[in-house]
């Protein structure tokens, strides 16, 4: 017989995160479904920078657990890990011939959901 969470998942979100959704999603491939401490390790040492993003809510999130809902921390295991589309900041840069070129600075809002097993 399978297994099943005894209580609510606990879980952290960051808003407004200065980063793609596309590139924090690379980040929390690698940590959905994993151990929650193996997953604190494999971002510790991740290179990308969206991965210090990723430790900090999932650290928060282990936080919740333990503080609000009383969950022991080494039984806990990433359950939902997810990254939205934020809101888009537009700005120009200066092209040739007096004209103008658009681009947009993406963010990202990062949730990630602990329960135990």
């Amino acid at each position: 017989m399978a297994e099943k969470e005894t209580t609510a998942p606990a879980r952290a979100t960051a808003s407004r995160v200065r980063i793609s959704p596309t590139k924090v999603r690379q980040v929390l491939a690698l940590i959905r479904g994993k151990k929650a401490d193996e997953a604190m390790t494999i971002l510790r040492f991740s290179p990308q920078r969206a991965a210090r993003v990723v430790f900090k809510v999932l650290q928060s999130a282990i936080a919740n657990a333990e503080h609000n809902y009383g969950m022991d921390t080494d039984k806990l295991r990433v359950l939902a890990a997810f990254a939205d589309q934020g809101p888009v900041m537009k700005r120009f840069r200066p092209a040739s011939m007096g004209r103008a070129h658009a681009y947009v600075h993406r963010t990202s809002h990062v949730t990630v959901a602990v329960a135990e097993k």
